[in-house]
């Protein structure tokens, strides 16, 4: 089981862009909550000493109280429909052992293929750069005669101040039915865009609140035109020199096993 779980800040939680003039665009209208259910673990939640320093720091009046990671959750979404592409390309079956390998024991030799072979592995990977010390998550599909499987592995790196922690184990790894991960991303994408068009549907007949300027023809337009992002990540197919990434894996493992 994938469920990507969020929950959007109350309006009058939501900070405008702007000093002079505050404005709300479409994706400031997304912040809020989320996480990643795999099965009984939550990716992109705190732990409890995680959760209690967040709190204290930003005060507790002006924190919700969950333990997940407070961003924009059109970040994630839109993370994850640049990744899908990628993801849902199946991995051949010589090249499983190299993208479930751990990158970091790389020792990047200056050629093509190498980079050809750098770049396909990064971008089988989950953006949460914007996070503090957040997870490196990397996905990939297997198909064979008898499966059809999306594999999702994780990596928490150590913050050196010991401040930020997510729960649960700080590596692993998760497995199931490419159809399942598909059905989670278009169930994400359409809570989500159920949920921002409420919010437009308010503004339209209320009005914005009071001190907030807000486009409303553009906001419109935006919201349509987000709806279409899905179908396209969908339909984009990676166009993957197979045999650059195959000379590049081969080189990575050498460098690697000659500097050990």
């Amino acid at each position: 089981m994938i469920r990507f779980h969020f929950g959007l800040a109350p309006i009058g939680r939501v900070e405008p862009w702007g000093d002079q003039y505050r404005t709300l665009h479409w994706f400031t209208l997304t912040e809020g909550w989320y996480c990643i259910d795999l099965g009984d673990h939550e990716l992109l939640r705190y732990s409890d000493r995680t959760t209690e320093l967040l709190r204290a720091q930003a005060g507790r009046q002006a924190t919700p109280q969950h333990p997940y990671v407070d961003y924009y959750v059109a970040r994630l979404w839109e993370d994850m429909l640049a990744l899908l592409p990628t993801a849902l390309e199946p991995v051949p079956a010589d090249l499983v052992d190299f993208i479930d390998s751990a990158s970091a024991d790389w020792s990047l030799p200056e050629t093509p293929e190498a980079e050809a072979a750098s770049i396909w592995y990064g971008d089988h990977t989950l953006d949460t750069g914007y996070l503090w010390f957040g997870p490196h998550l990397r996905w990939w599909r297997t198909v064979d005669e008898t499966s059809d499987i999306l594999t999702v592995a994780w990596h928490h790196p150590t913050d050196p101040e010991s401040e930020i922690e997510f729960a649960g184990p700080s590596s692993g790894r998760f497995s199931l039915p490419t159809d399942d991960f598909r059905s989670a991303v278009v169930e994400f994408d359409r809570n989500l865009m159920s949920a921002v068009a409420r919010r437009v549907r308010k503004f339209r007949t209320l009005g914005p609140p009071t001190g907030i300027e807000i486009d409303l023809d553009l906001l419109v337009h935006e919201q349509r035109t987000r709806t279409q992002w899905l179908p396209e990540a969908m339909r984009r197919r990676p166009e993957t020199d197979w045999d650059a990434v195959r000379a590049g894996a081969r080189t990575l493992r050498q460098s690697t096993s000659a500097a050990h």
